[in-house]
């Protein structure tokens, strides 16, 4: 199947009880068995869920892999990942990433004896300098959060490789509908579905996707024992996300493209950090590993001024102030003090983010209203 129509029927069969062409949710924390061990695949919540099952199936066939795992976060799906490592294990992490992974990597997991290095990504081969035997995993977002800095998975995937590592890729911003890690040759695609996959602001959702059954195995041994899982209702919406991920995505990335252009033009704005433009570092890699820019923007004012940056959020009227992103509203966000506050400001800015930076979630609406309203508030 083509992408679109996997969307909507990768992975999925009818109902089997009545023939429901939506999965229904399996609004249940336990299953009937006829005998102790007697039941039809499906016996605690915790570990299997109908609803669910027909959710990870899904992140499967969308992403090109084998098995699929649902959480109930982004940040629940990365746990389940570090938790594949042991004291004494490191990571190599890309340094521009969102705040949550930061805090998790560094105030939870560093405690447990794991080692994380965060360096810039943009050449591959810079990586290498940091493999030692304890290297175990090699921690990739792309386009990364807020920044839009490109890492070539492929090139970094023969890096792995090379040292036996594992290799798992924030997908978030992309999507499958953009990008693929795992044709890359990466080992493990994380997403925070609460953000385009659900694509209605209305869930909180982390998956995994893999391709190896080893590591699917110890994976799903660790969601069912460590059982940050999520419910039937949310797999619910999150399915029928899924299923207009494609025509969504494609007015995302119109939408982005018009804006990130505006943006550019405008006498008042500095910088714009858009994948789709020739000279943004890695353009070219973007090219061949994605098959559009994606509809995540940031900006800076002329002067990388805060005060015009907070005037400019605190004047929009259809982009929404909010935290998070990939609705099919528009949202606005200042990463320094939102999604990134947990970083120290003196880490933060090295990788540039900047207290005057501003991230956009362009949503679906007509471009022209969301111009009209940048154009105001710039004013």
């Amino acid at each position: 199947m083509k992408f679109n129509t996997k969307a909507i029927h990768g992975g999925q069969k009818h109902d089997p009880a009545y023939g429901a062409v939506m999965p229904p949710i399996y609004q249940t924390s336990t299953y009937a068995q006829t005998t102790p061990g007697g039941h039809k695949g499906f016996e605690y919540s915790r570990t299997h869920n109908p609803t669910r099952k027909a959710l990870e199936d899904s992140f499967a066939s969308i992403e090109n892999g084998k098995f699929g795992l649902a959480f109930g976060s982004g940040l629940a799906a990365i746990d389940a990942v570090i938790k594949l490592l042991k004291p004494g294990d490191e990571v190599i992490s890309t340094n521009d990433l969102y705040g949550g992974s930061y805090r998790l990597f560094t105030k939870i997991f560093e405690g447990f004896g794991i080692k994380f290095h965060f360096i810039g990504m943009e050449n591959a081969e810079a990586i290498e300098v940091y493999v030692t035997e304890n290297t175990k995993l090699i921690w990739v977002e792309t386009p990364t959060n807020p920044m839009m800095n490109i890492i070539d998975i492929k090139a970094i995937a023969e890096v792995s490789k090379k040292h036996k590592l594992l290799l798992a890729v924030d997908n978030t911003f992309a999507t499958p509908y953009l990008q693929r890690p795992l044709d890359l040759g990466a080992d493990i695609v994380m997403h925070s579905a609460t953000k385009y996959i659900g694509g209605h602001s209305d869930l909180v959702m982390g998956a995994l996707i893999v391709r190896d059954e080893q590591i699917a195995e110890r994976l799903y041994f660790i969601q069912n024992a460590s059982g940050a899982v999520c419910g039937p209702q949310d797999s619910f919406l999150a399915l029928r996300g899924i299923k207009t991920l494609h025509v969504r995505m494609q007015r995302h990335c119109e939408n982005g493209k018009a804006i990130a252009m505006y943006l550019k033009n405008h006498p008042k704005i500095e910088k714009v950090y858009w994948p789709g433009f020739e000279d943004h570092p890695n353009h070219e890699v973007a090219k061949s590993q994605m098959d559009d820019f994606g509809g995540m923007i940031s900006f800076i004012t002329k002067g990388s001024d805060y005060k015009s940056a907070i005037k400019i959020i605190e004047n929009l009227k259809v982009f929404t102030l909010a935290e998070s992103l990939g609705g099919v509203e528009s949202l606005a966000g200042h990463p320094a003090s939102m999604t990134h506050a947990s970083i120290p400001k003196e880490e933060r800015e090295k990788t540039g983010v900047v207290d005057s930076l501003i991230r956009l979630s362009v949503g679906i609406e007509d471009v022209d209203d969301l111009i009209a309203d940048l154009e105001q508030a710039i004013e």
